[in-house]
C-alpha cells in the first residue's frame, strides 16, 4: 500500500435529488481532512426524479465524482455490485446517500483497514427514525441468515455500510450470481473481518425504496443462494408424501383383500 491510499466511495442512489448535494458536501469535507486520494462513484438505480441530473451537475464541477444510471430499477445490491466493478481504489467504502450513514465514520473504517482488516463492517448499534415493524423484520432476516442459513459471522443487527479491500473487490467480481445478498456473500467469502459500531441516523429527505416486495425477494434469494435448506425441505416433504401414499396403498389393498 502506498503512503497515500486511494479510497473509492460507492453509493447506490434512488430518488435522492434532495440528499445528493448535501451528502457530497459532507463526504468531501471528511475526505479532504484525510491524507488520501479519493473518488466518489454514484450508481443511480433508475430514479424517477432528478437524481441523475443533480449527479451530472456535481460531476461537471468535480472530476473526483463519477456517476452511472442503470437502465431500470434493479435494487441496491445490484447497484452496489455495478459500482464496485467501476471502483479503482485500494479499497472501497459502500454507504448510502440518504444521510443515514454519517461520513464522519469513514476515518474509523480506514483505520481498521490499515491494520490489515480486509472487510470492515459499520454495524448499527441503533436505528433512528425506523418503525418497530421495520426493525423487527430486519432482526428476523439476520436471525434466519445466522441460524437457518448458517452464516454465523453476519452482524446480528445488520450492516450495509462497510469497507472492503481491493483483494475482496477482485474476488467479488468472480461471482456471476445476480440474485444474491452482497452482504451475505462478503461474509461467506472468508476474508479477515472486523467491525465498528455506529448509530444509523434517521432519513432527512424522501422515503426508502426498500419495499416489502424487495425485502421478501432478498430473503428468498439469500436462503436459496447460501443454504441447502430449501432442497432438504423439499426432500423431506417428498419423503413424507411418499410414506403417506404407501400407507394409503397398503390400507386400500388390505381392505380389498378382506372386503
Amino acid at each position: 500500500m502506498t503512503s497515500k491510499p486511494f479510497i473509492s466511495i460507492i453509493t447506490p442512489a434512488f430518488n435522492e435529488e434532495k440528499s445528493l448535494s448535501i451528502f457530497y458536501e459532507k463526504l468531501f469535507e471528511v475526505l479532504t481532512s484525510l491524507d488520501v486520494k479519493n473518488e466518489w462513484i454514484v450508481v443511480d438505480d433508475h430514479s424517477n426524479d432528478s437524481t441523475y441530473q443533480v449527479l451530472k451537475n456535481i460531476a461537471r464541477s468535480d472530476n473526483r465524482v463519477r456517476g452511472v444510471r442503470l437502465t431500470r430499477n434493479y435494487g441496491s445490491h445490484r447497484a452496489i455490485t455495478a459500482g464496485l466493478h467501476l471502483a479503482t481504489g485500494d479499497c472501497a467504502i459502500v454507504m448510502a446517500t440518504d444521510l443515514q450513514d454519517p461520513p464522519e465514520i469513514i476515518p474509523k473504517l480506514i483505520e481498521k483497514w490499515k491494520r490489515d482488516i480486509q472487510i470492515v463492517w459499520a454495524v448499527r448499534s441503533s436505528r433512528e427514525g425506523e418503525t418497530n415493524v421495520t426493525k423487527g423484520l430486519s432482526r428476523l432476516y439476520y436471525w434466519l441468515m445466522k441460524r437457518v442459513v448458517g452464516i454465523k459471522d453476519l452482524p446480528s443487527t445488520g450492516a450495509d455500510f462497510f469497507l472492503i479491500d481491493r483483494k475482496v473487490i477482485e474476488a467479488l467480481k468472480l461471482f456471476k450470481e445476480s440474485n444474491v445478498s452482497i452482504f451475505s456473500l462478503l461474509t461467506w467469502m472468508g476474508f479477515k473481518q472486523d467491525n465498528i459500531s455506529y448509530i444509523k441516523q434517521a432519513r432527512k429527505h424522501g422515503k426508502s425504496g426498500w419495499t416489502l416486495r424487495k425485502k421478501i425477494k432478498l430473503v428468498v434469494d439469500s436462503i436459496t443462494s447460501f443454504s441447502h435448506f430449501p432442497i432438504r425441505s423439499m426432500t423431506y416433504m417428498g419423503f413424507i408424501i411418499a410414506i403417506g401414499g404407501l400407507t394409503y396403498a397398503v390400507i386400500v389393498v388390505y381392505n380389498a383383500l378382506l372386503g
